[in-house]
């Protein structure tokens, strides 16, 4: 896949990050390929800043009845992630380790992967064939602790879904631009889809609740630090 074609889709809402409320973008590029290698939906959908407008929808939830939007188990999870536009399609995969508050992203036609610890607050992008890797702080100012309601934002409850044979809950609320997002959560915390203005852009296509082991989030070693490249 193309170079812009991939920072389409990344920059325009993949991330897949965990759950600190409702897809910030926070962008992250690797001076290897100019890629943004970035995040926005939280597997918990991250950073949410205001709601769902009463006047124009459902009232947003009291806040112990927000969802679950950082997943309370260890998952494997593969996305397809689509393009506001519609014109670009890629995929994803996910891990998570609920005991580490770790998360592994692999684009699909990439040899890059990328690393968030949030107990050390990072972000590492790998590039394995060039032995680089670079380091950021992770895109989130804090995290929603597993089995706790989203802390930050407000949502609006829309009804059910089954997306990749897993049933979920969908919420209204809004992205970091103030754009109304719907995502779908299950009970325990795993964002299956985000759809912005009728469009879906990110939607589970298959969901494994396995534990995953230490070395899935491991930063091989040796490998030569360099500075994010910017935008």
């Amino acid at each position: 896949m193309s170079g812009l074609r991939t920072r389409r889709l990344l920059g325009a809402g993949l991330g897949v990050m965990m759950g600190v409320a409702s897809l910030p973008v926070a962008q992250a590029q690797t001076s290897a390929t100019g890629t943004d290698a970035a995040s926005a939906v939280s597997a918990g959908a991250s950073g949410a800043q205001a709601g769902a407008n009463p006047a124009s929808g459902p009232a947003p939830v009291a806040p112990q009845d927000a969802p679950f939007i950082t997943p309370s188990v260890d998952a494997d999870v593969l996305y397809e992630l689509t393009s506001p536009t519609g014109d670009a399609v890629m995929k994803q995969r996910m891990r998570w380790q609920v005991g580490s508050l770790r998360q592994r992203l692999d684009p699909e036609g990439s040899d890059l992967f990328m690393i968030t610890s949030w107990p050390e607050h990072t972000l590492t992008v790998v590039d394995p064939s060039r032995k680089r890797k670079s380091v950021m702080p992770a895109p989130s100012q804090g995290l929603t602790p597993p089995g706790h309601p989203a802390m930050v934002g407000t949502y609006a409850r829309l009804g059910g879904s089954v997306v990749a044979g897993e049933s979920c809950i969908i919420w209204r609320t809004k992205d970091a631009d103030g754009h109304a997002s719907d995502v779908c959560y299950t009970a325990d915390g795993l964002l299956l889809q985000v759809a912005q203005q009728g469009q879906i852009t990110v939607r589970a296509l298959r969901v494994s609740r396995v534990a995953q082991p230490d070395d899935v989030f491991a930063i091989p070693s040796g490998l030569k630090q360099e500075a994010p490249a910017r935008p």
